[in-house]
């Protein structure tokens, strides 16, 4: 590596809810540094969440989260001349980034309605282990397994 390891920022805890990863996620929705419209969409959100599933949200959360947290994905490996996909076990840190970059994409790429509807939508399939994030990380863990004989040249 060149250069100096990037030091690790501490994110403040939301003001609503006091917690980091409500922070983190406000700040994966962010475009063009509107802040406090991001927060106006996960607030939504979880009040629309609250409504329909007559729970806590930071629980339908935390649980959509966990359901859609990877254990394993496959790097691109070049050995001899080929490329060999080749699983190895996900960070901790890089566990969430992925949920939640899951969790947004599949709540854009749903057309038609407001932010906070889709968002919501995928919090609460995500929570029940369906939606279309739940789906991506099934099919990352397949894809794993499927290359399980290439683990060896993982170091």
């Amino acid at each position: 590596m060149r250069g100096k390891q990037a030091t690790v920022r501490t994110i403040l805890p939301d003001s609503k809810f006091q917690d980091v990863r409500v922070a983190k996620l406000i700040n994966y929705i962010m475009h063009d540094g509107k802040k406090t419209v991001a927060q106006q969409v996960v607030y939504d959100a979880f009040e629309l969440i609250a409504v329909k599933t007559e729970k806590d949200p930071l629980e339908v959360f935390d649980l959509a989260i966990k359901n859609t947290m990877p254990s394993l994905e496959v790097k691109s490996k070049r050995v001899g001349g080929a490329n060999y996909q080749v699983p190895i076990p996900v960070r901790g840190e890089r566990r969430f980034y992925l949920a939640f970059r899951w969790i947004i994409l599949a709540a854009r790429l749903k057309k038609g309605r407001p932010m906070a509807q889709k968002l919501a939508d995928e919090l609460v399939a995500a929570s029940k282990n369906e939606g279309d994030a739940v789906k991506k990380r099934m099919d990352v863990q397949k894809m794993a397994e499927a290359n399980r004989a290439f683990a060896h040249f993982a170091r």
